[in-house]
């Protein structure tokens, strides 16, 4: 007798990467796959070096494809890091604080001196306007 209720598996894996082929996630798959035809296509070009340079270039090459394919340090991918890197590279390192003279005209007032100065206090006007309100 066929149940009345369906059953769903709920997904558990999502922060896994999809596997495409041989185990590779698609990011990796991809970077052999751009990095062994860049590899293959130095090769290619560089028969007239002989093989003392050429061997090497290519061995660099493929060394540097699989280290951007399959290396994970820290759980981040290596372009993460090498993005890091420039960014941290770009960036000043050292700040220096180099304090404003103040403008001695924007502390003065036009003609007066210290003595005939008179302070302003609004302040307490503002309150006996406020007791006055309050007892009316």
């Amino acid at each position: 007798m066929p149940s009345m209720y369906q059953h769903h598996e709920v997904p558990t894996h999502l922060n896994v990467e999809d596997k495409v082929l041989l185990g590779l996630s698609v990011r990796q798959f991809l970077y052999v796959l751009v990095g062994s035809s860049v590899c293959y296509s130095l090769w290619e070009q560089s028969a007239g070096l002989g093989d003392v340079l050429r061997v090497p270039m290519v061995l660099v090459g493929v060394g540097t494809t699989l280290a951007f394919a399959l290396l994970r340090p820290a759980d981040r991918a290596l372009e993460e890091w090498l993005a890091a890197a420039l960014v941290f590279a770009a960036t000043q390192k050292q700040a220096t604080w180099v304090p404003i003279e103040p403008d001695p005209v924007d502390w003065r007032l036009a003609g007066a001196s210290w003595q005939e100065l008179a302070p302003s206090l609004v302040w307490g006007e503002e309150e006996v306007e406020e007791e006055e309100a309050g007892q009316t």
